[in-house]
């Protein structure tokens, strides 16, 4: 009997901007073989990056300021926040600033079945689409690299599971008439393409070579 491999699951989706975010940190290795920590917020249902920062140390404070940078544009909804059980996310400075009630803690695959993988794709793609494609000398670099591609990722980059919106355009709701416009354009780029091509002359072909002949004769 032949056996499948398992179909992948679909992961937690959020219904709006701010219902839920993810918080994660990753290492990045410079040149020098010293190591810069990267923390970053994920909106879940626009994939925008609301905070980051680079450290030269894994400081848990780190964890409290992006998330405080990305609570900033709250308006006093309850927002979950996934993060794995690491010591940036389980400690008292952590603790303490999720005693206002704005924030609720969700331990991913211990309290819920849900991983954490969206922030850590995105981790993937910052790394091998740019990262890793430049210079890492030192953490200024990094710094600088890192927040060019967070401006491109949250402004610029379409996104396939957005129908070509960009996650600015899903956070702040301004892109609804997007993919109506890219699907108008696809249209016409067929229909422009396929006149092209009928309209071809090739002198491989009869229509070519009649075509080639009236010219010489003209």
């Amino acid at each position: 009997m032949r056996l499948y491999p398992p179909k992948p699951k679909i992961g937690l989706r959020a219904t709006a901007p701010n219902e839920v975010w993810h918080v994660d940190a990753t290492i990045i290795k410079l040149l020098d073989g010293t190591k810069a920590y990267l923390h970053a917020v994920i909106d879940n249902y626009s994939r925008r990056i609301l905070a980051w920062t680079v450290a030269e140390k894994l400081n848990p404070m780190n964890t409290c300021y992006v998330l405080r940078q990305a609570a900033a544009c709250l308006n006093g909804s309850d927002t979950k926040v996934y993060m794995d059980s690491g010591v940036e996310n389980l400690n008292k400075d952590v603790d303490k600033l999720l005693e206002s009630g704005t924030l609720e803690r969700i331990i991913a695959q211990i309290d819920v079945t849900f991983s954490n993988s969206l922030i850590e794709s995105w981790w993937r793609s910052l790394k091998h689409q740019w990262l890793f494609i430049n210079h890492l000398d030192n953490v200024a670099t990094l710094r600088k690299l890192v927040e060019f591609y967070v401006a491109e990722h949250n402004q610029t980059m379409p996104h396939s599971a957005f129908d070509g919106q960009t996650p600015d355009e899903m956070y702040f709701r301004r892109g609804e008439a997007v993919p109506d416009e890219l699907a108008k354009r696809r249209e016409e780029a067929r229909r422009n393409r396929v006149e092209q091509n009928r309209n071809a002359a090739c002198s491989a072909c009869p229509r070519g070579r009649a075509a080639a002949t009236q010219d010489a004769a003209a």
